[in-house]
């Protein structure tokens, strides 16, 4: 969720406005009038959680842009006063910077060393998206890299191929999260390549990218792990033996929904989680919280989601149970080791659920927790961190249950 995602409480506020709640009580008097109103308001709230959001809508404030000083002045907010290294784009997604260190703050603004400006003049910007993405090819690290098509249910998914020097190098598949690309997942190429690991960077439907589902919605999982499927078959018809899968926030949900459904799942040696959505309803709960709906609306929105018939208000084509994606209360089907990382102030996707997944396997998860590395950019915040924690995992979980398993 992160070519900077548009956050989806934007998305909501602005279904809110959109769907008139504000105007709800200011005078509808007929009761009948009242309830096709918070009916549609409750429709809406449930589409916006299935529909892609191609808007890419730049909401941070630029005070300032010094090219000589190699500085730029933001808007101060939890996450743009983060020390780490981040990207900002402005121009209506034309222009791109990657922004460094903290060099000062105010109450209100904070000056960051410009690292790059890759594209467009920042001097005339007055705002920007933030984001977690750093490298936008991953040809940018100076790797060989091939360009794939991997076929899928809904035609051929573009991947990016890094190809270990050992042909019979074990692979990752690195899965993105929801409103971004395969770009968001570049972060972790050199990690795995340290490691010995080939890698693919894989594409997912409705992601701009990959080929539109028949109906053009977000399955939060449900739908989406069958285009990672096809590349776990993909790998398999090349002789692959062994995978790690790593997915961010959504991408979390579509990799525990592949090894729990693959055909192909007999392939995969581990999971690398980072800042999953490991329980939707954690994550709308914590959201309607936040713009403070009431409960009865997250509620029927999401039985709206799941009820036959009526869930085509909302666009998608089957009916949509998010309790089939609650994997804390799914945990006793998990099967391989995980890493889990997860930030406790994530601001998006609340820690709560990885916590929980922790608690019912123990034998299985190991969670790594920051605090103060906000929603999928823990290796922006961290890369030392990040990178130290995912090779002592490989090293020390992943190879030894290969060779449990093995025997």
């Amino acid at each position: 969720m992160s070519r900077s995602a548009r956050p989806a409480e934007d998305v909501l506020q602005e279904t809110a406005r959109s769907a008139g709640l504000v105007a709800l009580g200011a005078g509808v008097a007929a009761a009948a009038v009242t309830t096709a109103v918070v009916g549609g308001f409750v429709a809406a709230v449930a589409r916006a959680v299935v529909t892609p959001d191609r808007k890419r809508t730049e909401r941070v404030p630029i005070h300032a842009v010094d090219p000589i000083r190699m500085t730029v002045t933001l808007e101060r907010t939890a996450d743009t006063e983060l020390q780490g290294r981040y990207s900002l784009w402005f121009g209506g997604g034309t222009g791109h910077m990657r922004v460094g260190e903290v060099l000062g703050t105010t109450d209100t603004s904070v000056t960051r060393r410009i690292i790059a400006i890759d594209a467009g003049d920042p001097t005339a910007a007055r705002r920007g998206r933030w984001g977690g993405w750093f490298y936008l090819t991953p040809g940018e690290l100076d790797v060989p890299v091939e360009d794939v098509d991997v076929p899928t249910p809904n035609g051929p998914a573009p991947a990016w191929i890094i190809r270990a020097d050992d042909p019979d190098a074990p692979w990752a598949v690195l899965v993105h999260g929801r409103g971004v690309t395969r770009a968001e997942t570049i972060r972790a190429v050199p990690v795995f390549r340290a490691a010995g690991y080939s890698v693919v960077l894989a594409s997912w439907r409705n992601d701009g990218v990959a080929p539109r589902s028949a109906d053009g919605r977000y399955g939060l999982g449900s739908t989406e792990w069958e285009d990672i499927d096809a590349v776990l078959r993909w790998l398999a018809g090349r002789g692959a033996t062994s995978v790690v899968l790593m997915g961010w926030s959504m991408g979390g949900a579509v990799v525990l929904q592949t090894l729990v459904r693959s055909r192909f799942a007999d392939l995969v040696d581990g999971i690398v989680l980072e800042s999953p959505v490991v329980d939707w309803h954690a994550v709308l709960k914590s959201q309607s919280q936040l713009l403070r709906l009431p409960r009865p609306v997250r509620k029927v929105a999401q039985r709206l989601l799941r009820t036959p018939v009526l869930h085509r208000l909302t666009g998608l084509r089957q009916p949509l149970d998010l309790r089939e994606l609650d994997m804390v209360a799914r945990a006793d089907e998990l099967h391989v080791p995980i890493l889990l990382m997860h930030s406790d102030d994530d601001g998006f996707v609340p820690s709560s659920a990885s916590h929980a997944l922790a608690e019912a396997r123990p034998d299985l998860v190991r969670l790594e927790i920051q605090t103060t590395a906000r929603h999928t950019k823990l290796w922006n915040h961290d890369a030392d961190w990040f990178d130290a924690r995912i090779i002592a995992w490989l090293t020390e979980v992943v190879q030894t249950s290969k060779a449990t398993r093995a025997q």
